[in-house]
């Protein structure tokens, strides 16, 4: 009961601090005094740098944003770039993100400094297309990073087992916009089943939270060294439980977002020890200030506010014994088609979908076409199988690119499709909306159509990027954006943002 409760606390502190969009943070965080238990493990750790560390806590978040690279660009008034991120930007002050379109379409995400470190590490060590795991996803940071960082052609499978979470996660997903992804909700034990079939996981776990102190204050008051244990403890048991999915040779990343070293290097060691992981070294500049692991047998990297900028964050890389056996993926990929989940899911033969649905994909000769339920999927055709596979064993909550759903004998467009990179424009009448009028789309209200327009199916763009389906009808237009998606809190003119970015 007791862990019920605090889980809900947290859950109840996520939507309370978070922005409409889920990436949105407090701007002007209240600090609060520090748990003097938290002041006393920490001035241990840090040592004379610890006055210098706490009273970073009490100064202003940095404000950064990491670029779409499939969907965006930079201007040449963009701003300071993230030194370890090849598409991240510092921001000089922290604009309303919930009113700017460009956010909704997927052209950025808004994600703290440090953890932007992720790019390095897959730009370093991975060359080649893999299938990649983020294990506890959500709200999006880190897999939205991988898909634009890894090889073009990986798979990414991100994962998150709270439902309220997953779906933030799912929404985000969507909203990057690529065939390449993956949404499930399980487990880390549910993985265990796919015996050495991913290349990478990411495990960016549940923690104290240390490093969130002064972006949430509702972390400190959560904060208590039981919190700690239970997390360390709660941490072995996902790195046991997601290890046999890992293949042999494969990398594991492994972060947290806190301080305490019973969370992070000691955590390093338990992998070391009991599971013969080998830590991987980084290639990083004295002058980003990221400090090593406060043990030496331990490679990791930390990230502290008193010296990054950016948020707490410790990062380490390892690699799982043994050589590569594509054999037993092979195996899994090859598993009959009739075996199901214990819930009967699968996927069925596609019935006819009407040429204009599936060429309004740039490629559909690069998909195959698949139904759930009269939901129409395109899913990248080298990984055909894989989703398959994965449909058998996970819950998904979104794969590939939805196109539409069958109603009646007339077909729904999904947002997917519109937000989709894989998308063809030329094949789809867009219409340009100007701000006030693609916040009012936003808003799910109603929005007036120049009457020169076709009647049916259009998109609505702001400044290039695509936000959503509507259906012109002539003297109306239904607007088909996601009802759980839409803004709900209003806006004044100095509210709204323009940042200097521009659609591919």
């Amino acid at each position: 009961m007791e862990e019920a409760s605090r889980q809900k606390s947290r859950i109840k502190s996520f939507f309370a601090h978070a922005d409409l969009n889920r990436n949105d943070h407090n701007p002007n965080p209240i600090m609060i005094e520090l748990p003097s238990s938290f002041i006393n493990r920490t001035r241990r750790l840090l040592g004379d740098d610890y006055p210098r560390f706490e009273q970073a806590l009490g100064e202003e978040s940095p404000v950064s944003i990491r670029l779409n690279p499939a969907k965006s660009r930079p201007t040449e008034a963009m701003g300071e770039t993230v030194p370890w991120s090849q598409w991240g930007y510092y921001l000089p002050e922290r604009p309303a993100f919930t009113f700017d379109p460009c956010f909704h379409a997927g052209a950025y995400y808004v994600q703290e400094a440090a953890s932007m470190f992720l790019h390095r590490v897959i730009d370093q060590y991975i060359h080649t297309p893999v299938r990649y795991l983020d294990l506890c996803a959500a709200p999006g940071g880190k897999s939205t990073d991988a898909i634009a960082s890894l090889p073009a052609g990986s798979l990414v499978v991100s994962n998150e087992v709270m439902p309220n979470r997953a779906y933030i996660l799912a929404e985000n997903m969507v909203k990057w916009g690529s065939p390449f992804s993956i949404v499930t909700r399980n487990e880390a034990a549910d993985f265990a089943r796919l015996d050495g079939y991913f290349d990478v996981i990411a495990t960016d776990v549940p923690c104290s939270g240390e490093g969130m102190f002064r972006k949430d204050p509702d972390a400190i008051t959560e904060w208590s060294p039981d919190s700690v244990a239970r997390c360390a403890g709660r941490q072995r048991q996902i790195l046991t439980e997601v290890w046999q999915a890992l293949r042999p040779g494969g990398l594991l990343i492994y972060s947290t977002c806190t301080y305490n070293t019973e969370e992070n290097e000691e955590m390093i060691l338990f992998l070391m020890k009991e599971m013969g992981a080998t830590p991987l070294t980084v290639e990083t500049d004295p002058a980003w200030g990221i400090t090593p692991a406060l043990m030496p047998e331990v490679t990791a990297y930390r990230f502290m506010p008193h010296l990054t900028r950016g948020e707490g964050l410790f990062m380490a890389v390892l690699q799982k014994p043994g050589e590569p056996d594509e054999s037993r993926r092979s195996q899994l990929l090859d598993e009959p088609v009739g075996k199901r989940n214990k819930k009967g899911k699968g996927a069925t033969p596609m019935p006819p979908v009407p040429d204009e649905w599936r060429e309004r994909l740039a490629c559909p000769d690069n998909f195959a076409f698949v139904s759930h339920d009269n939901t129409f999927l395109a899913i990248p055709r080298d990984y055909q199988a894989d989703y398959r596979l994965l449909d058998r064993h996970l819950t998904l909550l979104h794969a590939g690119v939805t196109l539409a759903t069958a109603k009646g004998r007339d077909y729904l467009p999904h947002i997917s499709l519109a937000l989709s990179t894989a998308l063809q424009p030329d094949k789809t009448v867009c219409y340009e909306a100007d701000l006030p009028t693609a916040l009012a789309y936003l808003r799910r209200e109603s929005i007036v159509l120049p009457s020169d327009l076709p009647r049916g199916y259009l998109i609505v763009t702001y400044r290039g990027f695509p936000l959503g389906w509507v259906k012109n009808l002539g003297n109306r237009a239904n607007n088909l954006y996601p009802q759980e998606w839409r803004i709900r809190s209003g806006y004044t003119p100095d509210s709204l943002p323009h940042l200097p970015i521009e659609s591919i």
